[in-house]
């Protein structure tokens, strides 16, 4: 009989926590220990942050918001902001984004986002499932929210946003990866991971699919 591969082992081995302990806990997060089964039933441990509080009424911990902006006469933008981030100590390029209250829906949530950010008012057309962030590290999840600003409208014509540290930055939709390089090329800014894969989206979808000649054999 042959002996069996390490992937017919994990497709048998079933994966548990064991136990979590926490190691330091602030205001806002919490490092803990989780103690867990690998495939193959050998105990290991994981370093976790999380965040803090248990929100009743809440399906993910924030909201990210793909806010385009359409005008007449115009290009449509994509509604960025930018600010200082103290763990990258260093300004980063997102989408507006913040966390959900409690009772609270994604939608309403990124709505509120959006306006106490930089000031829009849009209208939701989609909302994602719960999407993990960054499950290496946390559990931190967070509802994606498409949305779209009329610009015609008289309150977006000037919109005032509620945070003073954060700065407004509106791009070209429809070369939107290659403005964001040139921002990063200038003022050496990070980008958040969300924003430059949908850029790069945008830019793979709005290119001819390749050609591949017909062949006879």
């Amino acid at each position: 009989m042959a002996a069996e591969t390490s992937t017919e082992v994990a497709k048998t081995a079933k994966q548990f926590i064991l136990k979590e302990e926490v190691i330091v806990e602030r205001q806002w997060l919490k490092l803990a220990e989780t103690t867990y089964t690998d495939p193959f039933g050998k105990t290991r441990t994981w370093e976790t942050v999380k965040r803090t509080g248990n929100k009743k009424g809440v399906t993910a911990d924030g909201v990210a918001v793909i806010a385009v902006l359409q005008r007449t006469l115009h290009y449509d933008c994509i509604v960025l902001v930018k600010q200082f981030r103290p763990p990258i100590n260093g300004y980063c390029l997102e989408f507006p984004a913040g966390l959900i209250e409690e009772n609270e829906s994604a939608e309403t949530a990124a709505l509120r986002e959006l306006k106490e950010e930089t000031g829009y008012k849009g209208e939701v057309i989609e909302c994602t499932p719960a999407l993990c962030l960054d499950p290496g590290m946390s559990n931190s999840t967070t509802h994606i929210v498409s949305v779209i600003i009329n610009g015609d409208e008289a309150e977006n014509t000037r919109p005032k946003q509620n945070l003073e540290f954060v700065e407004v930055v509106s791009l070209p939709k429809n070369d939107l990866l290659q403005r964001i390089d040139e921002l990063v090329a200038e003022e050496h800014l990070a980008v958040d991971a969300r924003v430059y894969t949908y850029a790069l989206a945008l830019k793979r979808a709005a290119e001819k699919p390749l050609q591949v000649p017909f062949m006879k054999f």
